[in-house]
This record gives C-alpha cells, structure tokens and sequence, in this order.
C-alpha cells in the first residue's frame, strides 16, 4: 500500500503530524510500537503533573490555616494518586485516538523499519507487512541515559534503582530516596515524593540545579526545598552504586549514602538503531538525527521531529517541530525558532522561562539590562500565597528594546510564561507590551509591571 506520508513513533511528535498532514490532505499512517501518546502522556510530562498535583493538594492542606481553613489528620494515599494517574493517561490516550480517527490518519501497531528506497518510494516494513511512501518523518523519542557507573547495571535489575518509568509505579512511598540527576525530571520526582514523606536526598554533578535554568531563579527553588527538607549535594559525581547505598565523590571525597529506592534521571538519549536509518543514509550528530530548521534530513522527503533530533527534549517542542516539519511538507516555508519556546519546571512553587538567561547570552556581544520584580506586585499572587514571594526576571535589549528573555519562580509561571514567547516571537517592543491590557488581578500582570519598571 502506497501512502503520502509514514511517520515512525507515536509520540507527541508523531501523533500530532498524522493528524495535521491528514487534515491536510496527505495520505497519512502513523506506526507505534509501544502505545500512542509516547513517553511524555505515558512515562513523563502527564504523570508527573498528575502526582505533583495531588502532593500539591496535600501541602495547600497542610498549610490551610494560613487561609482559614483548619483541616485536620492529612495523609496521602498513594495508592489512590496512582489509580488517579492511570485514569488520567487512559482518558488523554482515548482522546488522540479519537482525533486521529476523526482526521482520517491510519494507526498501525508494531515495529517500524526502514529497508530502503525503492521506485515505488521509500520501503517501511511493520512485521511482514511493507508499506511504500513519498515521505517519512522519524519520531522515535528518546530513552533514559544510563550513565557508566559501577553497580548500576545490577541495581537496575534488582529495583533498587529506577528510571522515571518504574518510579511512577511503584506502589509504596520509599522512606528514603536518592535522585541522582537535579534536572527538571529529577526535580519534579523528588518534590512529589518529598511532599509524600519520602527523606530525599538530590545528587547533582553541576554546581546548581535545574541545568540552564536562571541561576538566581536556580538559587531560589535551591533554597525552598532545602526548607522543605530536600537534601543536596552539589559538585558531586556517583561512583559505585551498592547494596542499599549510593557512593559519590565530592570535593575529592568519597561519601555513602543509604536510601530504599533511587531515581537515576541524569538525561536522555534518542532512540536512533533499530529503525533502518542508516538504510537510506540518514545523518547522524552527536548520537541524534541531524535536522535543519524546517526539520528536513540530509534525505530528500524525510524529516525528523522530537527527541530524536536532540535540539530541545520538551513535548511542546515536539509539537512544533511535526507542524513545521509537515507545513514544509505541504509547501509552507516555516521554521522553529527554539529561543521563544518555554521551559517550566512543575516544582511548587513552579519555575518557568523563556529565551535568553544571564548565563546564555554571556560571549554574544548583545547590550542588555535586567529588570526584576517581587510576584508580591501581582495582586492575585498576593491574594493566593502565603508560602513564596516568588520572582520575575526580564532581560531586554538595549538596542532594539525587544525582549530577549524571562525568568519566574512562583505558581501560575507555567500559565503566564507563553505570553512572554509571542512577545519574544513576534519581536515586541517594550512601548508595545505597554500598550497590552492585562486582566486584573491576574498574576499575569507581574510582567506589565516589570516593563513598566523602564
């Protein structure tokens, strides 16, 4: 069978172009091995969200008095919260099928392989089945690093050591965890279980958490989960992992420590053999597929999109990057400008930024100013926290006075910091952002406040 488009992975990469080349006229089929939704609906993005809101419920209870409300014996059913998340991730993947159904994408189960190219087009072999394209765009996602550390193999084994698929299912609260990784992951896991009851301890080979994050946002988020009891040792490097125990070097020390599980989230690779790349010649960089900017290979007709071209692992990236690669397909000369898509970090208090930090744009010969604000100069912050005072941190141009990045730390970051993407996509200047009406009292306002500030 002949179609206009095959996309190998059924992630949000994946998903997403079937259903737009679909609605956009191309014979499309979608081939997933595992199951629709990928690693972020099924392992990542709505699972953490799903356990971090009910830690976030637990806390907001906790801390109810501070609001008037007096409630009394607090405890969190994990068992409960887990059954919440498979709901959750059941109800999410019944919708994507329904939306590519209703698109008129094909969805076939199995494993993808390229063989080659032939005059019919390029060859896709599913099982026994092969199917023939004019287009194919690589979607395969990515898979947890495991570092060379000693023991870890076995660890991994055993269970002692677990990867952001197992932690998610596992079915007690472990009394002590050790997360090795401070990243967004390692982060978001080790402020769920920490909420839990968990004694969580976070090993990080960086000398601050949250990798590019801002380091004073950085500093900040640092500093209200050691309040919270979170453990960190930074500048440190695991060496040997044992029987019950993490070994790490730190400040050309060796020091142990003992935890029931630990997370080992110190990064991710694409999901590059097995796929028959290398059977029509696809280029390889640094262990992802090499993509320009409109998300084209050095193959005529075939794209990659998502983790597999390691420019920027975020489900939303992902997103952008399928509609680019598929608009290109039906003849719209877009690219993906990576410097306005937003990172957040769902810790409470969440952290969210967009484009340049003060880290980054060191060395890039631009002339900026920083511009910082309390989120107490938000009303509704005010109103609704009694916790953090939170930040907002704003890096404009000099010259242009556009906005060349935005940095918060406080709740409702994840739902304001977009605004700030299509001021930095659609080069704003500050007297347009002036001129914006903000709803009041929304935290949004934080950022009309801060440009006001200039």
């Amino acid at each position: 069978m002949k179609y206009d488009l095959i996309i190998i992975g059924g992630g949000p990469a994946g998903y997403l172009a079937a259903e737009r080349a679909s609605k956009g006229g191309l014979k499309t089929l979608l081939i997933e091995e595992r199951y629709l939704g990928g690693v972020c609906l099924n392992e990542g993005c709505i699972p953490t969200k799903t356990l971090l809101y009910s830690a976030k419920i637990l806390e907001g209870a906790k801390h109810g008095f501070k609001y008037g409300v007096e409630v009394k014996d607090i405890t969190l059913n994990h068992k409960k919260v887990l059954e919440r998340k498979d709901k959750v991730i059941k109800t999410l993947v019944t919708g994507i099928k329904s939306k590519l159904r209703k698109s008129g994408a094909e969805i076939l189960s199995g494993h993808g392989e390229i063989l080659g190219r032939s005059s019919k087009g390029y060859i896709v072999a599913v099982g026994d089945k092969e199917f023939a394209t004019d287009r194919l765009l690589i979607a395969t996602g990515s898979s947890p690093f495991i570092p060379l550390i000693e023991g870890v193999k076995e660890a991994l084994e055993r269970g002692f050591v677990l990867t952001n698929r197992e932690i998610l299912e596992i079915e007690s609260v472990p009394a002590s965890m050790i997360v090795i990784g401070g990243g967004i992951v390692g982060l978001e896991i080790a402020s769920y279980f920490s909420s839990a009851g968990s004694k969580v301890t976070v090993i990080e080979m960086l000398d601050h958490i949250g990798g590019s994050m801002d380091r004073e946002i950085s500093n900040i988020l640092l500093e209200i989960y050691k309040k919270k009891g979170v453990e960190f040792e930074l500048s440190a490097r695991v060496t040997k992992i044992d029987e019950g125990k993490v070994v790490y070097e730190k400040d050309g020390k060796f020091f142990e420590k003992e935890a029931e599980k630990v997370l080992l989230s110190v990064g991710r690779r694409p999901n590059i053999t097995g796929f028959g790349l290398e059977n029509i010649g696809v280029e390889l960089e640094k262990g992802c597929v090499k993509t320009d900017d409109r998300m084209k290979t050095n193959v005529q007709e075939v794209y990659a999109a998502g983790d597999i071209n390691g420019k920027l692992m975020l489900a939303h990236t992902a997103y952008r990057e399928a509609e680019v690669a598929v608009w290109n397909i039906l003849g719209r000369k877009v690219k993906v400008n990576y410097n306005s898509i937003p990172s957040v970090v769902y810790t409470n208090p969440e952290v969210a930024w967009v484009g340049e930090s003060e880290e980054s744009i060191k060395g890039k010969g631009l002339e900026y100013e920083v511009i910082k604000l309390p989120m107490l100069y938000s009303g509704r912050f005010v109103a609704e926290n009694e916790e953090f005072d939170g930040l907002c941190k704003i890096l404009i141009d000099k010259r242009k006075r556009t906005i060349l990045g935005c940095h918060m730390i406080g709740n409702y970051a994840s739902e304001i910091i977009y605004g700030v993407g299509i001021m930095i996509e659609m080069q704003l200047r500050v007297e347009d952002i002036k001129d914006i009406v903000f709803p009041h009292p929304t935290v949004s306002e934080i950022i009309r406040e801060v440009i006001f500030e200039l």
